[in-house]
């Protein structure tokens, strides 16, 4: 099979016929009979979601909504009075005959019942019941008949030798209870529950005990206390494993209904099914699984008062389950439950739950109580349970037998608290809100009063407790003051001699007397004080109901306490600082009041070389003269740093090294307040020199222990120390649910979250604008300033145009009216007339247009209304696509807003804008303000662009302007970056958490460039004849990984802030999540950064309410319920049908899928396909895009392909074009930079829409997509040979320089100046670049042939040719490309290596001893089958070629998504394929779409290997049916 498009004729009988088609035959729900389906439609509430894209081929409803077709016409035309009275009363009358005839037949029905013995005639009867009840309404039925039917329908039910007879009459049964639910009274007087449960015991039919399942359901509605009395519950359990998952369902929505209804008295009818109802917790099915945890949790409420029926319910098993919920109550009532829980080891649970829970995955807004997360919440209140109450209770016997059960088992607290201990440390320290602080202090507070001597010391130092108080005495919150000095005093009651110290050590005296003092601590570097977790409701009732909430009330067990309760404290005003007072009177020796006596003597010393490094690289004037000081005292701080006693974070933070490090990386500019750190650039070369004098100190040795490298030391440092100094705020909604509301300005358009109310008041003294008349106007809330300008400025200019130059779009709303439970201000409607103009008078939109939010975005002409209903993109992106020119032409600089006096940034969000006035302002209530508030913004004329703008902060050519271009390119990079950009605008340049995060991006900034730098300085050895051998440029430097970078915290505060519901773009967050994302984007974890890229790049989508988060595949988060787009692409037109795809396509927000022509299959299998087959076209050889060199070798596109694509070691990179060069080879430039537009177009497309590419790019490219610079030393990561050659050329130019400083005669020049023994002009290089015999880099009399003096020319022409002004074209084109899809720039906050794994998913990384762990066995398959073991020997076996064929085979593309086997969703699943003849001669088959592999059960392993080889070699290029 030379092509998957073409098959040999001979061979399609064998080849696998359903090759990867997805089909809507091969996931229609199988049929059951029919009175089963029609009543489970009935009584199920929950839709199931469909398996992502399992079922795309059959979502033709789904496409043709995306292609937005209008609804068709309702039936009835329109008619006058006359005629609909008519109507009505031919109807009515028609209603009260079909009523009489109805009755009519219940008399005759009833009649016969009574007096028809004979089986066939009651069936008869029966069936005609079932008919007339099936079309009957639901006035049909009266009290009466229903009571006359009953007992007739009971007694048949218990008709033991006729089956249909039961069946029919248990199914009339059914139709009654819907049809007149208060039936359900006269069937339980007339025994039919007894009846039906004793059918249910009994069970001889499957299809009459699923009808009395149905029956009984309905009757649990109206009548749960004698469906309990009857022991309906046991009935519908005892066989539930012989029932479908459908069936299953009704019957526990049956005892769901019971539950609810539980009598306070006797409640043995519920407890035996407790056992029951445990195991089914461990079945698959989530809506099984919730009603059964309903169920659980009502019983328990109900036997919550006796201790007894709690110890009975855990003797059931109830335990073992770990409903957390059920176990708080169960614990607190239970000392059975107390002790089993103990003897479960339930702390290692718990600690998974901590641990793998985060608090910053998975947690929807609808879980959050009071402020704080439910589920951790119900851990913390779980450990309270199992930590007996302090205040000894005499009476209480519950709490003295526990008491007393954990002095008799000791080690049962100790190995609890070594399990938690940590983990409360951690959750404290993770940026979680106040009530989950408080309970995690508190718990740690239970342990410490609790636990043993002994067990304790080994518990508080592996916890670092020190280290953890010193920071929670920077809270402001006096209840948990207060338990921290609890904590403090009791430790120190008990172990003064061991932890006094360590309290010294870490601060926790310094804080202390803080608290005592603030005055005097207000001097040092390390906080007394530290933010807290703001909350912004969107309502006053919440706010007041919530916020107002005090800490003592966090574990309250009674009922909740009353809003006057909940404001009332339990703690003394003065109690923090008399029990801070009392610790320090008894355990503070006056000698250690002294600042000075009171410090360790590694901070005195760190102090002491911080402050020699801080005055000599601040001394420019007589830098030369100290290099050799400064290198010394380098050194030394960094043997104390990775010396034998650790150093603490308080330490570190009061050395002042960072500030130190600082500013001897920036030569003392960076504390200059009038020149920033722009008279940097003068001192280039002075400060590449320190950075690699730096990395010499930093990577010199390892630890001989762990194997740290002394900057991996410096860098966890730092993150300690940015842990305790940063204080950015968290600032959550607290909204479960969003309402939608009109926004007026900018675009007059339905937005699905809260609007800002602003009133526009003109400047004082302004003569050129006018007065805005409208009271207040409704204001999307994440709109930039400059687009409420643009909408403001037609209003109040003097000079009005007669027509607004926005105009808004016409699929916007043209009436309020249309928006419903809205209180705008009069003047709106107004407003919008005036804004639309004329058309809306004439045209009015369709309704399903009147949600836009992102009104005008494409002007293509594809606008798609159910889009826009879904997607929220992000304003400010969205805002310059429509206008290119907003930031730059005059109109954008007309005015300027001030609130309260203040100016705004005009590159905020309005909401941006006004938090960050607000938290300026410490205002600690302003979260229902902020919405119920009008603000007030004062409008004045912009000052010319000059006098406000500050200077370029962003790196560019002309900063670094050099005579020779090679200067250019060998400057190191990443000092543009650090020093031209600004961290955080909210921080002062004196902060010391600035200090940190300069350091941090610096020590980042030298890891990632340290090649350059430690190549530079070899090059300097060398030319300087400290070296006198080319081999000593050869380097091997260590670096440290990415990951080590990362603050924990940070991107714990990150996750909450985009879990948030307000959460819709990056415009909705903290002003400092954006500038730290931009400026130090290695802060935050990988995974928190691709969830802040789609939400950048893509807006937040909103999810349907019955889907929550956690279900949604995160590789696919990026297009949530985006709609779908089928396309029809032709196999032989790959590039052809990609390029018609993207012109048609690739600017809207629309999931793209791919249909092949004459082909029946599509979907997810199909569409990762297509991808593939573009990746494989656009890398051919021969197409002139790519770099053809020594290192690079043709690769088959597949296992069975003749033509081959182009494969190098060090990924691919553009062939260089110099700019005169039109054609060559017979290849046209324009047809090679189309060919990269289209790459950059399929590459957006495919990171939008989530698919994995088959590309492999080097490092180099990416940088370049990144939008980074590229110098001499990238050469080294594309060819390394020729980086090799040129980094050895570029040593002998720099030598030369240096020679011919010292000497004059051309002999000694020349006998320092050889290559390897050789002179440069017998190398006879001519100026051509190296590989390209047709690009010619120079032409003249100087430049025919390479020698010593123009070899300096020779090496900054060829750097320039491959990386430079050679590749510049193809990479713009790239970006264009990229650009029409979303904004390149979004990719910048990733690195090389992270775009990789993004785009490209992993390429081979499934390790084998898991194969078996993330395959799914399903339909006769198990993994201990002989077949499936063979199989995974198999696949262990394959080498890299057969693993991407078996890959493409299965799932359409040879690479696995991000994270690998683990992350394929669906699951890889293997099932038996049943096969009409012998096994050994069918094929395996698959479906794409599911990622679904039939798998014959072949006789052998052999014959298994020999035919999956040949379907992943043979069976590719076509998609047909089974």
């Amino acid at each position: 099979m030379g092509s998957r498009g073409q098959k040999r004729q001979e061979m399609v009988d064998e080849l696998p016929a359903d090759k990867r088609a997805c089909s809507s035959f091969d996931f229609r729900p199988s049929s059951s009979t029919a009175s089963v389906q029609t009543d489970i439609n009935s009584t199920q509430s929950t839709v199931e979601p469909n398996d992502n894209d399992m079922d795309t081929s059959s979502s033709a409803s789904a496409s043709s909504r995306s292609e937005g077709e209008p609804e068709k016409d309702s039936a009835y035309g329109s008619c006058d009075s006359d005629e609909m009275e008519h109507y009505h009363s031919s109807l009515h009358e028609y209603h009260r005959r079909r009523l009489s005839s109805d009755h009519g037949k219940f008399k005759t029905i009833i009649s016969s019942l009574s007096g028809q013995t004979e089986p066939s005639g009651q069936l008869a009867v029966l069936t005609e019941l079932c008919e007339v009840l099936s079309f009957c309404t639901e006035g049909s039925l009266s009290s009466m008949t229903s009571d006359l039917l009953s007992p007739l329908l009971v007694k048949l039910a218990k008709h033991d030798s006729n089956p249909d007879i039961m069946l029919l009459s248990i199914r009339a049964i059914t139709y009654i209870c819907d049809l007149y639910p208060r039936s359900a009274g006269f069937l339980v007087r007339h025994d039919a529950v007894s009846a039906l449960c004793q059918r249910l015991l009994t069970i001889e039919y499957q299809d009459v005990a699923e009808q009395c399942l149905q029956a009984l359901e309905k009757i649990s509605r109206e009548q749960p206390l004698a469906c309990l009395q009857a022991g309906a519950i046991m009935a519908v359990l005892n066989y539930i494993d012989f029932f479908s998952t459908s069936i299953q369902r009704v019957a526990l929505s049956t005892v769901v209904n019971i539950c609810k209804k539980l009598p306070s008295e006797s409640p043995t009818p519920f407890m035996e099914a407790v056992p029951i109802l445990c195991n089914l917790l461990l079945y698959e099915d989530r809506q099984l699984v919730e009603n059964v945890a309903t169920c659980l949790i009502k019983i328990v409420d109900r036997v919550s008062h006796s201790s007894e029926m709690l110890d009975e319910l855990c003797k059931h098993g109830l335990i073992q389950q770990g409903l957390i919920g059920l176990l708080v109550k169960l614990s607190s009532g239970s000392v059975v439950a107390f002790r089993t829980l103990y003897e479960l080891n339930v702390g290692s649970i718990l600690r998974e739950i901590l641990s793998a829970f985060d608090l910053s995955h998975g947690v929807s807004t609808s879980q959050l109580v009071g402020g704080h997360c439910n589920r951790v919440y119900e851990v913390l209140k779980l450990l309270n349970e199992l930590l007996p109450g302090l205040e000894k209770d005499q009476n209480n016997q519950l709490a003295l037998d526990k008491e007393s059960f954990l002095a008799n088992h000791p080690d049962l607290l100790q190995k609890l608290g070594m399990d938690v201990f940590p983990m409360l440390i951690q959750v404290f320290n993770s940026g979680a809100s106040l009530y989950v602080c408080h309970g995690c202090l508190f718990v740690m507070y239970k342990f410490v009063c609790l636990t043993k001597s002994g067990m304790l010391v080994e518990l508080l130092k592996n916890a670092s407790i020190s280290s953890f108080l010193a920071g929670v005495f920077t809270r402001k919150d006096h209840h948990m003051l207060m338990l921290a000095l609890q904590i403090a005093e009791i430790i120190l009651q008990n172990f003064s001699d061991i932890f006094l110290k360590l309290f010294i050590k870490e601060g926790v005296f310094f804080a202390i007397e803080a608290l005592l003092t603030p005055e005097r601590s207000s001097q040092s570097v390390y906080p007394v004080f530290s933010g807290i977790q703001l909350s912004l409701d969107s309502g006053q009732r919440s706010a007041s109901r919530e916020v107002l909430k005090c800490l003592c009330y966090t574990f309250s067990t009674a009922q909740s306490p009353t809003s006057s309760e909940a404001r009332n404290c339990k703690l003394d005003k003065d109690s923090v600082h008399h029990l801070a007072e009392d610790i320090k009177t008894k355990y503070l020796a006056p000698e250690l009041y002294d600042s000075e006596k009171g410090l360790t003597d590694i901070l005195k010393n760190l102090r002491a070389l911080s402050n020699d490094l801080l005055s000599m690289s601040t001394d420019v004037s007589a830098l030369v003269v100290h290099e050799e000081k400064i290198n010394r005292v380098l050194d030394q701080i960094m043997d104390k740093l990775i010396g034998k006693e650790e150093v603490s974070t308080f330490e570190f933070i009061e050395s002042g090294v960072a500030k130190a490090l600082v500013n001897y990386l920036s030569l003392g500019h960076y504390m200059r307040k009038n020149k920033g750190v722009h008279g940097v650039c003068g001192h280039n070369a002075v400060i590449e020199k320190r950075f690699e004098a730096l990395a010499s100190v930093c990577l010199r040795t390892f630890q001989p222990l762990s194997g740290d490298t002394p900057l991996s030391v410096l860098i966890r440092n730092l993150l300690g120390a940015l842990t305790s100094l940063e204080a950015f705020p968290i600032i959550l909604s607290n909204v479960q649910k969003m309402r939608n509301s009109f926004a007026t300005v900018p675009n007059g358009c339905c937005i699905p979250y809260p609007c800002l109310k602003v009133r526009f008041v003109k400047g004082e003294e302004e003569t050129c604008l006018s007065e805005c008349t409208e009271d207040f106007f409704t204001v999307d809330p994440f709109s930039s300033l400059h687009s409420i300008e643009r909408y403001l400025w037609p209003k109040v200019s003097v000079e009005r145009p007669e027509s607004p130059p926005l105009q808004l779009p016409s699929n916007t709303s043209s009436s309020i009216e249309e928006i419903p439970a809205i209180s705008e201000p009069a003047g709106m409607s107004t407003n919008l007339r005036e804004t639309q103009g004329e058309e809306s008078k004439s045209s009015k939109p369709r309704p399903d247009q009147a949600v836009n939010v992102n009104a005008g975005e494409s002007s293509s002409g594809m606008q798609i209304a159910e889009e826009e209903m879904h997607f929220i993109a992000e304003p400010d992106s969205k805002l310059e696509r429509e206008h290119p020119t907003s930031r730059s032409n005059k109109a954008a600089d007309k005015l300027t807003f001030y609130l309260e006096e203040q100016p705004l940034d005009p590159k905020l969000t309005l909401y941006q804008a006004i938090l960050h006035q607000i938290i300026k302002q410490n205002d600690s209530g302003f979260g229902a303000k902020l919405w119920s508030h009008v603000h007030t913004l004062t409008y004045r004329t912009a000052l010319k662009s000059e006098d406000i703008m500050p200077l370029d902060c962003h790196s560019s050519s002309e900063g670094f302007s050099h005579d020779k271009v090679l200067a250019f390119y060998e400057q190191t990079p990443f000092l543009s970056d650090m020093f031209y950009c600004e961290l955080v605008s909210d921080l002062e340049k004196s902060s010391p958490t600035y200090d940190i995060l300069f350091l941090l991006k610096s020590l980042e900034g030298m890891n990632r460039f340290i090649f350059h730098l430690m190549s530079r300085e070899r090059i300097c050895a060398f030319a300087e004849g400290k070296a006198d051998n080319l081999d000593s440029l050869k380097i091997t430097v260590p670096t440290v990984q990415l990951n080590e970078f990362v603050s924990s915290k940070l991107t714990e505060k990150l996750e909450q802030q985009m879990r948030d519901s307000l959460a819709v773009c990056i415009g909705s967050m903290p002003l400092w999540c954006n500038e730290l994302m931009a400026s130090c984007p290695f802060l935050f974890s990988f995974e928190a950064r691709c969830k802040y890229f789609k939400l950048a790049a893509f807006g937040q989508p909103r999810m349907p309410p019955n889907i929550s988060s956690e279900t949604v595949s995160d590789r696919r988060m990026s297009h949530g319920v985006l709609p779908r787009k089928k396309f029809l692409v032709y196999r032989d037109r790959i590039l052809e049908s990609a390029a018609q795809m993207m012109k048609l396509h690739a600017s809207h927000k629309v999931v793209l899928e791919v249909e092949y022509d004459e082909e029946v299959g599509t979907g997810l299998g199909p569409t990762l396909e297509f991808y593939t087959l573009v990746c494989q076209e656009l890398q051919k050889s021969g197409s002139g895009m790519w770099r053809e060199d020594a290192s690079s070798y043709t690769l088959k596109t597949n296992l069975q392909a003749e033509e081959t694509g182009i494969h190098s070691f060090y990924g691919l990179f553009p062939r260089p074009w110099l700019s005169t060069q039109d054609t060559s080879g017979g290849i046209q430039f324009s047809e090679v930079t189309n060919r990269f537009f289209l790459l950059g177009q399929v590459v957006a497309k495919a990171l939008q829409d989530g698919r994995v590419l088959d590309l492999h790019f080097s490092k180099a490219f990416y940088k370049l997509i990144l939008g980074k610079e590229l110098c001499l030393y990238d050469i080294h990561s594309l060819d390394p040979e020729l980086g090799r050659v040129l980094h050895e050329f570029q040593a002998l130019v720099n030598r030369k320089f240096c020679l011919e400083s010292v000497y004059e005669g051309k002999s000694e020049l020349e006998q320092g100046l050889s290559f390897r023994d050789s002179r440069i002009e017998d190398l006879c290089l001519d100026f051509t670049l190296p590989g390209y015999p047709d690009i010619v880099l120079a032409s003249g009399s100087d430049h025919t042939m390479v020698n010593m003096r123009n070899l300096e020319d020779y090496v900054s022409l060829i750097v320039d040719a491959t990386v430079k002004s050679g590749i510049s074209r193809q990479v713009e084109a790239f970006k264009s490309g990229f650009n029409q899809v979303f904004s390149i720039e979004h990719l910048q906050i990733f690195y090389e290596e992270e775009l990789e794994r993004i785009l490209c998913g992993e390429d081979d990384s499934w390790a084998v001893n898991e194969l078996a762990d993330h395959i799914k066995f399903d339909h006769g398959y198990t993994a201990s089958s002989p077949p499936i073991v063979n199989l995974l020997e198999i696949i262990r076996d394959f080498d890299h070629g057969q693993r991407r064929a078996f890959l493409q085979f299965v799932t359409g593309t040879p690479r696995l998504p991000p994270g690998g086997l683990a992350s394929l969703n669906p699951k890889l699943t293997i099932v038996r394929k049943h096969c009409s003849n012998q096994a050994d001669t069918d094929l395996p088959s698959v479906m794409t779409c599911a990622n679904y592999l039939k798998l014959p059960p072949y006789s052998s392993k052999e014959k298994m290997k020999e035919k999956l080889l040949y379907a992943i070699t043979e069976g590719q290029g076509s998609f047909h049916l089974s």
